[in-house]
């Protein structure tokens, strides 16, 4: 009978493996290589080998009540977009709160996780550590991986010629922290991506010039949604999900791309991609155009070359006197204490049944958590593979046989290679509120949405129509919160608490409905009636 079990990595990722684990009577015990939890979140002045990083005025992109764990909701005077900073403060509330810390091994490496003799019957595994130089040797009965992917910065140096030859400072966006060491000069930046594009606007306002270099382009998306709202908040619902589902994709496609491109005009800020919308996540970049309009940020094509302190672009410009070129090219992944046999990962592409379980072993007493790529946020979507998880450590969840779940993984596979254009991620990719619901299920946890209608019209009508919060998969089965109902229920008055810090004048009474409105909400009630029918 599975007890024991060990957890790698004290991140947003760790910290509810451990607090799923003792929900479910097992005996947790994380090992965290650095001095703290937190994991990418926690700010450090330096990068350090074989640690994620992140620079200091780093702002998350997922709202609030989009990223909190199910059954501690986030305060409600925090704002909607945390400084990473107050994603630390939120961690360490809640690791007090469910007193998670003793269960920690702080300073403490993981070096090899490997089969016990007799693994075929009891799934048990040899954990071997390394703590101020000791090393120790531990048994236990199930491991999960909660490491992340953003440890292993990728390079591509050699796909740049004459980058050898430049006497400028050559840097990945891992080693980046504030935009201080390079006041004043002239910078480049290579791609686009979130953190591509986070710090060339976080660079603009004190270098020269910054040069965001993009070989594709992308799709620039805001945090502030329609009437204010945060853009997951709105864009994740159960109902926006089934439209999409039933409209064709090149209608979707074209109504998404009209949508940014009336913030600004995609073509003329020199960032229109050659991808489809849906083809490739966006980018959330609500201060890119400023900087381009304001001159602070030009965009160029991919790099041609490099000469000694210039670079030349594709398009044939070149720009002198160049002092850092910065790599935004992402990160790879690989778990080193792992024998290949367990997990074997190529081109960052690892199979994995539910993106969770190596379909492989004898006994399924392993599992990856946050090993995937959602267009939202990976706490929620750990926490959620972790409670299914443990129900596998205990018997309570039986995985399929081996050829059922590698289906499964080739089927996801070719449905992302059809659906995306070619990236070094597009293996780890899954839609947001799909998943959450594919996972949901496995665990018993998603919400039965015809039962809520039935016995509570006004939760089931915020659950299908609002947000797709976490704390809906804490309304039943397994795991089930009492304050679910009351915390779905006034997720939006948590939403608008943290921007209206002040009453305008006149606003102290609310302009009934007009009758128009009344018909129309009543319209919509019926259709709400008929989407879960679809639904289900």
């Amino acid at each position: 009978m599975v007890k024991k079990v060990a957890i790698i990595g004290a991140g947003s990722c760790g910290l509810p493996a451990i607090k799923c684990c003792l929900d479910e009577g097992l005996e947790p015990t994380c090992f965290e290589k650095s001095d703290d939890i937190g994991g990418l979140w926690k700010f450090q002045d330096d990068a350090i080998e074989g640690k994620a990083s992140i620079y200091k005025s780093l702002t998350i992109n997922t709202s609030k009540e989009m990223m909190t764990f199910s059954d501690f909701p986030i305060p409600e005077d925090y704002p909607n977009y945390m400084h990473n900073s107050q994603v630390m403060d939120y961690f360490r509330s809640y690791a007090k709160h469910f007193g998670l810390l003793p269960y920690i091994c702080f300073k403490t490496t993981v070096l090899s996780v490997t089969k016990q003799p007799d693994f075929s019957i009891t799934g048990q595994w040899n954990v071997v550590t390394e703590t101020s130089g000791i090393k120790e040797s531990f048994v236990f009965d199930a491991v999960l991986v909660c490491t992340g992917h953003h440890v292993e910065p990728y390079l591509p140096l050699a796909s740049f010629p004459g980058l050898k030859k430049f006497k400028g400072k050559i840097l990945h966006s891992w080693e980046y922290k504030h935009p201080g060491n390079f006041r004043d000069k002239r910078v480049v930046m290579i791609g686009l991506g979130n953190s591509g594009a986070d710090i060339t606007v976080d660079l603009s306002h004190a270098v020269k010039k910054v040069f965001l270099s993009t070989r594709s382009g992308s799709w620039i998306i805001s945090r502030v949604s329609c009437n204010g709202y945060p853009m997951d908040v709105t864009y994740f619902t159960r109902f926006r999900t089934i439209v999409r589902h039933i409209i064709p994709m090149c209608l979707l496609n074209m109504w998404e791309e009209n949508k940014v491109n009336s913030r600004f005009d995609h073509t003329n800020y020199g960032l229109k991609p050659s991808h489809r919308f849906f083809s490739k996540y966006p980018i959330v970049g609500d201060d890119l155009p400023n900087g381009i309009i304001s001159g602070r940020i030009a965009v160029k094509p991919d790099v041609k070359e490099f000469t000694e302190t210039a670079v030349i672009f594709e398009d044939g410009t070149k720009e002198e006197n160049i002092d850092a070129v910065i790599f935004a090219t992402g990160y790879s992944f690989s778990f080193p204490f792992l024998e290949e046999s367990i997990i074997k990962t190529k081109n960052n592409h690892v199979s994995l049944y539910k993106y969770v379980f190596p379909p492989f072993l004898e006994k399924p007493t392993l599992a990856m958590i946050g090993l995937l790529q959602p267009l939202g946020a990976i706490m929620p979507i750990a926490e959620l593979q972790v409670r299914g998880a443990t129900r596998v450590f205990k018997g309570l969840i039986k995985l399929p046989p081996e050829d059922v779940m590698m289906a499964d993984i080739i089927r996801k596979k070719k449905e992302n290679e059809k659906r995306y254009v070619p990236s070094r991620h597009i293996a780890l990719q899954v839609q947001y509120v799909n998943y959450m619901d594919e996972i949901s299920s496995f665990s018993g946890v998603k919400p039965n949405m015809l039962s809520l209608l039935l016995k509570d019209p006004k939760l089931a009508w915020e659950v299908f129509f609002g947000p797709c919060t976490p704390i809906q998969f804490r309304l039943m089965g397994p795991g089930k919160w009492n304050g679910a109902r009351e915390a779905i229920l006034s997720q939006r008055k948590r939403i608008i608490k943290a921007t209206k810090t002040r009453d305008p004048p006149n606003d102290s009474k609310e302009t009934p409905p007009a009758l128009g409105f009344l018909f129309l909400k009543s319209l919509w009630f019926l259709a709400f009636v008929m989407a879960i029918f679809v639904y289900l």
